[in-house]
């Protein structure tokens, strides 16, 4: 099994289980010293002193494999992070998938940013947070 940090609507689980995978949730986490950006996809960035929220889940090698392999994300590069559980504190080393920076910051997609803000609300993550995220939707 691969423990995966999702940051984006991976986060939401039944998008996963959709497409015939079998996500494991671990739990809520916070990913130091890097930053979300949303152009025409969503990306993280390193950034000290910043964080991005997520969801840690588990995906057998082939699952993982299979969910990048689609056009839509197949440009994403898996890298290993260390993420902070929020309730707990515990730290897991986890996959996170990001686009490269070229591809990361090209475009705005408000839908994306409205569609991810109500997600994390659900999800109960921190309203700041969520506002940060709505600010990629709004027209300036």
């Amino acid at each position: 099994m691969r423990k995966i940090f999702f940051y984006g609507l991976f986060m939401d689980r039944s998008l996963l289980t959709d497409q015939g995978l079998h996500p494991t949730v671990v739990a809520r986490a916070v990913l130091r010293d890097y930053r979300i950006h949303i152009g025409e996809r969503a990306t993280l960035l390193q950034s000290a002193s910043s964080r991005a929220f997520g969801v840690v889940m588990e995906l057998s090698d082939d699952e993982a494999d299979a969910l990048y392999a689609e056009p839509s994300v197949s440009e994403y590069v898996r890298e290993s992070v260390q993420v902070e559980v929020l309730d707990t504190g515990e730290t897991y080393e986890a996959d996170c998938y990001n686009l490269p920076r070229d591809l990361g910051l090209a475009g705005t997609n408000p839908a994306y940013a409205a569609q991810l803000a109500r997600l994390l609300e659900s999800l109960q993550f921190d309203a700041a947070y969520v506002r940060e995220i709505e600010a990629f939707g709004e027209v300036s």
